[in-house]
């Protein structure tokens, strides 16, 4: 089993920043990859941003690129997504997602992010 804890959410005005923060702990060497989704009200979960646990691979969503940056700190078993430029468009709840050995997928609870136009 893989726990994610996430924290960082919050409100923040348009044009503004925020770092977010997902934490793995168990077995975190089973981890192969890493990422960020988000489900706005009324709208599917999509996916944000992927890192691969060596870093090596990166994904962004096209809505998203160069605006925000996935990030992973192996030793603290941490992936990052700093995200800037904000819009109210990117208002959502975002969950960290670990996939491990077997496919398995492990969600975090959740943290909200609010943009305020």
């Amino acid at each position: 089993q893989v726990q994610l804890v996430e924290s960082g959410g919050g409100l923040v005005q348009a044009g503004g920043s925020l770092r977010l923060s997902c934490a793995a702990s168990g077995r975190t060497f089973s981890i192969t990859y890493m990422g960020w989704f988000r489900q706005a009200p009324g709208k599917e979960r999509e996916k944000v941003a992927t890192i691969n646990w060596s870093g090596s691979s990166t994904y962004y969503a096209d809505s998203v690129k160069g605006r925000f940056t996935i990030s992973r700190d192996n030793d603290e078993n941490t992936v990052y997504l700093q995200m800037t430029s904000l819009r109210p468009e990117d208002t959502a709840i975002y969950y960290c997602l670990a996939r491990g050995s077997g496919s398995i997928n492990y969600w975090g609870q959740g943290t909200q992010v609010t943009v305020s136009s």
